[in-house]
């Protein structure tokens, strides 16, 4: 299993996030295409700040679980280009995308 992290900066100098389209269009939009191809979990996090109040670094970060990292890379070969092609429709900036492995203890 691995955790795809779909991180936009935020900060101080933060790109206009569309927040609303994001939920209603795209999100929906990755999980039609990519739910029988290995996405298993989809989840969304808004920031609000961080502990000493500054901007958080990234506004808004998407946590995608996969049963593997093929499914990740054959999901992405599918459907990449419509999906990252859909972000400038809600964000101007470029999103940080990192794979993770989860860990139990």
């Amino acid at each position: 299993m691995i955790l795809v992290s779909v991180m936009y900066p935020g900060g101080s100098d933060a790109q206009p996030f569309d927040l609303d389209y994001y939920l209603k269009h795209h999100m929906p939009l990755v999980r039609e295409r990519w739910s029988a191809m290995g996405l298993e979990k989809a989840e969304v996090v808004k920031a609000t700040g961080t502990p000493d109040g500054s901007p958080a670094p990234f506004q808004v970060m998407a946590y995608l679980t996969f049963r593997s990292l093929d499914d990740f890379k054959k999901a992405g070969a599918a459907h990449g280009k419509e999906i990252f092609g859909d972000i400038p429709n809600f964000f101007k900036g470029q999103p940080v995308v990192q794979i993770n492995e989860p860990q139990s203890f």
